[in-house]
């Protein structure tokens, strides 16, 4: 019984390694084949997939530093407009300073020269009015003076010693 056992054993073992090859190369013709080529499809993407990850990784590099390079210049020219904006500020400033000096000048002249004129003509006006008293004060002293005729022909005798 040990060696029917034994010859069955061996059978067994030979018909169960004769099915697990013939298995086996069923496997590997009709399903390691597509699952192969499944998993390296797989595998090809996963690789495509990791590529275009690193490439898309690279493209927000490059605009990332493309963003930084606009805002560094766009900060740039927003200096450059301050800049420009102030100095346009400081000019105009300076020019409306210098036309309000001018315009000062100009009226402060104008009433220097009204000043004057009213004062000259206050002098003239006051030098007529004293000619004119004066004169008013003459003839009412000669008219005094002259009233009496004696006194008369002592005004008279007295211009001519002068003029001798």
């Amino acid at each position: 019984m040990d060696k029917l056992i034994n010859d069955f054993s061996v059978g067994l073992f030979f018909w169960q390694s004769l099915l697990f090859i013939a298995l086996i190369l069923l496997l590997k013709k009709f399903a390691w084949g597509p699952i192969l080529t499944a998993v390296e499809e797989r595998e090809d993407g996963i690789k495509d997939a990791l590529e275009a990850a690193e490439k898309a990784k690279a493209e927000m590099q490059a605009l990332n530093a493309d963003n930084e390079r606009i805002l560094a210049e766009a900060r740039i020219e927003r200096d450059v407009l301050l800049k420009e904006a102030r100095e346009m500020k400081g000019k105009i400033v300076n020019e409306a300073k210098e036309q309000a000096n001018t315009e000062a000048d100009k009226i402060l002249i104008s009433a220097k020269e009204q000043i004057n004129n009213e004062k000259m003509k206050a002098i003239t006006e006051l030098k007529n009015q004293v000619a004119d008293m004066s004169i008013d004060i003459a003839e009412k002293v000669l008219k005094s003076e002259l009233s009496d005729k004696n006194k008369q022909n002592e005004l008279v005798a007295e211009a001519l010693k002068l003029t001798k």
